[in-house]
């Protein structure tokens, strides 16, 4: 199958969407696919090629309406010379100018909701097929009227990505017992929360730390939140890393705490890594967390709760062992491989789907697109 992604950029900064456009792209040249991206560049261009992934600087950026026009005509060029059967857009103006050029073209595209929460999401409804990343997502696309029948559901999984080469395993050196968190500095990713939730199990484990790990808009904000808490001292802002590895090696508890989430793909690499984890009971956490069977769940935007239940394990550490053993249980569905032979099931279906209309025979019975792991489930 010839297989073009679409996505603004390539760059490694800690977006879940290009890290997940990425893998799928190398996995599935590696499954003997056709696979070239489309986008302004960045640094995983050597990686994609580096896994036989071809890579076309294509400038598309809603911010810049005046470059569209030239990026369209370059997407329109670009599919004539390529010839994909599938056009795969990760983003909201790859998605828009794959469907205005597309003009009674025989490809197919493919649509993925990453951020259900953005208003632009419902935009990504012009796909033939439209992904969303968690059963939670596609309940909310349904609800904004892009059609059920259209949305396959492939849950994001993150584990033994092409980005990550062999580390040594190294573990980083943390006061203990360690929290941590690996999310953008935004207000709906609840770093104000965990905070505010940190100083209610402070003064009982006083040797506890809480390490935050990432960067974003909202950063100075958290930061005089943790110096006016009076345990700036204890609570450690590390800034991005690129890998993290040796945070989440280190760690006793991993948390994510947010408000809204599409699906948690650090939560994927906190169970690898033998955290205990807890998450908020929103959005796609539940379902990486197998419904409560591999982590806590807690109410989002409830400090006062999450403090109570990271102090429940730090007072336990037979509990807190055995969340550690729960978490790294049955961890293969959370593979990119089996995230990019899903993605190509929807691809296959659409093309299918699309020569059946075209010869005028009605589906065989049982055709229909993909039906991926039945929703993890306490």
């Amino acid at each position: 199958m010839r297989i073009l992604h679409l996505a603004n950029h390539c760059h490694e900064i800690g977006n879940g969407i290009m890290n997940v456009a990425v893998d799928i792209a190398c996995r599935q040249s590696e499954r003997g696919h056709a696979v070239a991206m489309a986008s302004a560049g960045g640094s995983y261009v050597r990686l994609l090629a580096d896994h036989g992934v071809g890579h076309v600087d294509l400038h598309q950026n809603w911010r810049e309406p005046l470059t569209l026009p030239r990026a369209a005509l370059g997407l329109k060029a670009l599919i004539r010379s390529w010839k994909p059967d599938v056009v795969h857009a990760h983003m909201m103006t790859g998605a828009l100018l794959a469907r205005f050029v597309r003009a009674g073209a025989s490809w197919r595209l493919v649509t993925t909701v990453h951020n259900e929460w953005q208003r632009s999401a419902v935009l990504m409804g012009v796909g033939d097929r439209v992904i969303a990343v968690s059963a939670a997502v596609a309940e909310q696309m349904s609800k904004r009227r892009i059609s059920i029948s259209r949305i396959d559901v492939v849950r994001n999984g993150p584990l033994n990505s092409p980005r990550r080469a062999p580390d040594g395993g190294d573990v980083a050196t943390l006061s203990h017992p360690a929290i941590l968190t690996v999310a953008g500095l935004y207000a709906r990713k609840g770093i104000g929360d965990l905070i505010t939730a940190f100083g209610v199990l402070a003064e009982r484990h006083p040797s506890a730390a809480l390490y935050i790990v990432g960067d974003g808009p909202d950063r100075a904000r958290f930061e005089e939140q943790a110096r006016a808490s009076g345990l700036g001292g204890r609570i450690h802002f590390t800034g991005f890393l690129a890998d993290p590895r040796s945070y989440f090696r280190g760690a006793d508890i991993f948390v994510l705490a947010s408000r809204s989430e599409p699906f948690g793909l650090v939560i994927a690499e906190a169970r690898e890594a033998g955290c205990a984890v807890v998450g908020s009971d929103v959005g796609g956490i539940p379902e990486v967390l197998e419904g409560g069977r591999a982590g806590l769940l807690v109410p989002p935007g409830d400090p006062e709760t999450l403090g109570r239940t990271l102090c429940g394990l730090l007072d336990d550490p037979a509990a807190l062992a055995r969340w550690r053993a729960a978490a790294v249980r049955e961890l293969d569905w959370l593979d990119t491989r089996r995230v990019a032979d899903e993605t190509v099931q929807v691809y296959q279906h659409a093309i299918d789907a699309y020569r059946l209309r075209l010869s005028g025979r009605p589906a065989a019975p049982g055709t229909g697109h993909p039906s991926p792991a039945d929703r993890p489930a306490g």
